[in-house]
């Protein structure tokens, strides 16, 4: 420990993942000192196009997407304060369904042990002492989230490393608030039909199983610039239309479940750095 900074690492499937789901804990932790890496698994080549262009329509062009991105990508880990930047560079593949995802390179299609071991010799440079990803559902079954969920935990089976392990989640009991602000700004959200509970997993957990609460309100100004870095992408402009306050309200806690640990820190715990330091 003495010979080296005290290290997250965030492993994302997409550019614009690290700002929504984790961008007030790197910032955070940024400013703390700790070493941050952020591993983005995919170029983010089915994002939206110029003047929100979808794939398959006119204009779309997943290599000049993929351009874009990495740009904005760059931008926002400035302003998170990133200090290092690591691109595993599989081809987005799209949502669930899509054609995308049984292209060639895509990154739901790559075995699983392959995109492992290249993830393990990240693991192996930086030598994290915490490390973060999606749940077993990718957080709402993107498959690109699924497969960061299997490589990490991959990965880090190789490895053996890493004293500390979250899954990122949110708790249920600010749903409905974040739906009816979604609802207020204009963007689609439909509460959920009690009649088909049962047909899929539920999206975040009930507070009791939520682990640790992380308080990231000071750095909401910078979770909200690093999201504005992503400014092609349609579904971030209702978080942007909040302005920054009304973001931090909403956003300026964020939601893990820990899911390996060889602290002992006691639970529920406000530092994924809590017994290390």
């Amino acid at each position: 420990m003495a010979d080296r900074p005290l290290t997250l690492m965030a492993v994302h499937a997409h550019p614009d993942d690290e700002a929504t789901g984790t961008g007030g804990v790197l910032a955070r932790y940024a400013a703390e000192g700790i070493r941050t890496v952020l591993v983005t698994c995919t170029d983010g080549g089915c994002g939206d196009g110029p003047e929100s262009a979808k794939p398959g329509d006119p204009g779309h062009d997943p290599a000049a997407v993929a351009v874009m991105r990495r740009g904005e990508l760059e931008a926002s880990c400035g302003v998170l304060g990133v200090g290092h930047l690591e691109l595993l560079g599989y081809a987005d593949s799209g949502m669930m369904g899509w054609s995308a995802n049984t292209a060639p390179g895509s990154f739901w299609t790559t075995p699983v042990d392959e995109a492992a071991a290249r993830l393990a010799e990240l693991i192996l440079r930086y030598q994290p002492d915490v490390v973060v990803t999606y749940d077993e559902n990718g957080f709402y079954g993107h498959p690109d989230h699924i497969q960061a969920n299997r490589i990490t935990m991959a990965a880090l089976s190789l490895t053996g490393m890493a004293s500390k392990v979250y899954w990122t989640t949110a708790p249920r009991s600010m749903m409905k608030e974040f739906g009816q602000i979604m609802r207020e700004f204009g963007a689609e959200w439909e509460e959920p039909d009690p009649s088909e509970a049962g047909e899929g997993p539920e999206i975040g957990l009930p507070d009791e199983e939520i682990t640790t609460w992380v308080d990231t309100t000071d750095f909401g100004s910078q979770k909200f610039d690093a999201l504005a870095a992503h400014a092609s992408q349609g579904e971030n402009i209702f978080f942007l239309r909040m302005g920054k306050e009304r973001f931090t309200q909403l956003m300026g806690v964020e939601a893990f479940v820990r899911v390996h640990d060889t602290t002992g820190a006691p639970l529920p715990e406000n530092d994924l750095f809590a017994g290390l330091r």
